[in-house]
């Protein structure tokens, strides 16, 4: 338990614990300059107006999106649980499939087809009706706000929210029927009401979210100026002269607003508690007659914006000469750039070590954490339950930030700036409040008889961990080597601090090809084609050698499969 409260800590605590004592380096050059200690950077931070509104925009952005996202969201996660709207499951199914592009593929779509000067849909409605000007800029707050709805805005609820709608017992909406209400009054007096709690579940959740974006932001806000806090830490540090001290101060207000969050969060999700599934469970379908079929079209057409339509616009773009000038032709050209850059080919290879260690390793992390937290009596249990959780609500670019000065202030560590084993730690760890209580939820399930029988038999705890808990435990490990995959696979503000010319990785380089040169764009394109198809392709492998590993245990232990499972119950 030491040995994993002090690795741990000294990896997701230390470094954020490290960002607020930097924060009070009066020095204006922290690698030249003795450290001195003093108020001077904070007082520069809230001087310089730009830095404490970044903090305003990020506010303003979250709450935008979840204003549009929420109510969406639910709507969407009504009808497909408690209607019978045609092949529900499978647009259900497709909001999942969303959720797994990652943002900047579609984000960098959405330019694509809105820039105000040559983006495609701009440029049809100027031909077609003789504007001088394109409708639509990507390029603004409702720009900002789009992408990020059209990202995993309204995807994350949906997928949160439908099973809870499906799980609800029907005997109280027909009671309600019985009485004389209608379906529209029904919905407001009963349904929604018994399903305030994983609403505000959902919304605390989201909560935590407040300062977790980059991509959508860096690429649309940072052209015309508009910063939220990650964007404007990025920007402190990369300028010629790197401005450490006000970007650790600007992190360090972050962290202090994130203080004031959790807390919020845990109030609202205590407030209430309603139980919406009984013994006489009986679910029910409302039968919307004709609009089954309208309202199916809608949820389908939103389905192809945010999943078919990126795809589709990015390899129409890949092709042409020039993103928007449909009149210079297609070209394989961009194809031929790419293919032969050098950078590309490192990027590709970095990326798909990024994505595999952490599917394969990540996992097996996080079961050894949650077997620690539920199947041992060790001392510091609380500790590390309590260090999961809270390192979960530090955003992707603090957390890079602080192990940014882990490795630069620790003589035997800083070999590892720079480098892909830096990278390594951060994609590994990624996703670790989620893996943890996934982990803990499904060995509590389980009872202890066999690893008692193990141990009885001789087995040590490596043996049985390998013997016993593994293959059990084997459908949410590849529940879990998916999810790392793909967070690894389409990481960029976690790791973009950490990153170098040598360990640049696929959404990397997309990112800062997309945010340069407007000539750049269609290279950022056929990166971004490669992200998606990277990280699908990926997600169908494991699922497809998780099925035949656990085959292949069954056959090793000498017995078939469902005879081996009937052992197992009993």
């Amino acid at each position: 338990m030491a040995v994993v409260l002090l690795s741990l800590g000294y990896l997701l605590i230390w470094p954020v614990i490290l960002l607020l004592i930097n924060s009070f380096n009066a020095a204006s050059d922290w690698f030249v300059e003795p450290r001195t200690w003093g108020l001077k950077h904070w007082v520069n931070a809230f001087q310089r107006p730009g830095l404490l509104r970044s903090l305003g925009n990020s506010l303003l952005v979250w709450s935008m999106t979840v204003t549009i996202s929420f109510p969406v969201g639910v709507t969407i996660a009504w009808l497909l649980a408690r209607t019978k709207i045609p092949f529900s499951h499978t647009l259900e199914f497709l909001f999942w499939v969303s959720y797994m592009v990652p943002a900047l593929p579609t984000t960098i779509a959405w330019i694509t087809l809105l820039d105000p000067d040559i983006g495609m849909i701009n440029v049809a409605l100027k031909n077609l009706f003789g504007l001088d000007q394109g409708p639509f800029n990507i390029f603004s707050v409702p720009g900002i706000v789009w992408a990020n709805l059209m990202g995993h805005g309204i995807s994350i609820k949906v997928m949160l929210m439908t099973p809870a709608f499906r799980n609800m017992d029907a005997s109280l909406e027909e009671a309600a029927r019985v009485g004389g209400a209608g379906n529209l009054r029904t919905i407001f007096k009963v349904t929604l009401p018994l399903m305030i709690s994983p609403m505000i579940m959902v919304f605390a959740l989201q909560l935590l979210r407040v300062f977790q974006s980059f991509e959508t932001e860096y690429l649309l806000g940072v052209p015309f100026g508009f910063y939220v806090y990650s964007t404007k830490i990025f920007a402190l540090i990369r300028n010629q002269v790197p401005n450490y001290g006000e970007a650790t101060v600007l992190a360090s207000l972050t962290l202090l607003m994130i203080a004031l969050i959790i807390p919020l969060q845990r109030w609202i999700l205590e407030r209430r508690r309603y139980t919406t599934i009984t013994g006489t469970f009986r679910p029910g379908l409302i039968d919307l007659g004709k609009w089954n079929y309208v309202l199916f079209g809608v949820i389908a057409t939103l389905l192809v914006l945010l999943t078919v339509g990126p795809l589709a616009i990015l390899v129409l773009g890949s092709f042409m000469q020039r993103i928007g000038y449909f009149v210079l032709g297609f070209t394989l050209e961009h194809w031929r750039f790419v293919l032969t850059d050098p950078v590309f080919v490192k990027a590709l290879r970095t990326t798909l070590i990024l994505a595999t260690t952490a599917a394969i390793c990540s996992p097996l992390l996080f079961s050894v954490i949650a077997y620690i937290l539920v199947r041992t009596r060790l001392p510091g249990r609380g500790a590390l339950d309590l260090m999961i959780w809270s390192a979960g609500a530090i955003p992707g670019i603090l957390a890079g930030l602080g192990l940014l000065w882990v490795f630069i202030g620790t003589p035997v560590l800083n070999f590892l700036f720079g480098t892909i084993w830096a990278l390594l730690i951060v994609v590994m760890l990624q996703g670790k409040t989620t893996g943890v209580n996934i982990m803990k939820g499904v060995l509590v399930q389980v009872g202890a008889d066999m690893e008692e029988a193990a141990r009885v038999s001789g087995a040590g705890w490596l043996r049985t961990y390998f013997r016993i808990w593994l293959p059990l435990l084997t459908p949410t490990l590849m529940l879990l080597a998916v999810m790392n995959f793909v967070s690894a696979a389409g990481a960029t503000s976690s790791i973009i601090l950490l990153a170098s010319r040598d360990t640049m990785t696929l959404s990397l380089m997309a990112l800062e090809l997309s945010s340069t040169a407007v000539s750049n764009r269609e290279a950022a394109s056929i990166i971004s084609i490669f992200i998606i198809a990277f990280t699908m392709t990926g997600a169908l492998l494991i699922q497809y050698f998780g099925r035949r590993l656990g085959v292949r245990h069954d056959m090793q232990a000498g017995v078939p499969a469902p005879q081996s499972r009937a052992q197992v119950r009993n």
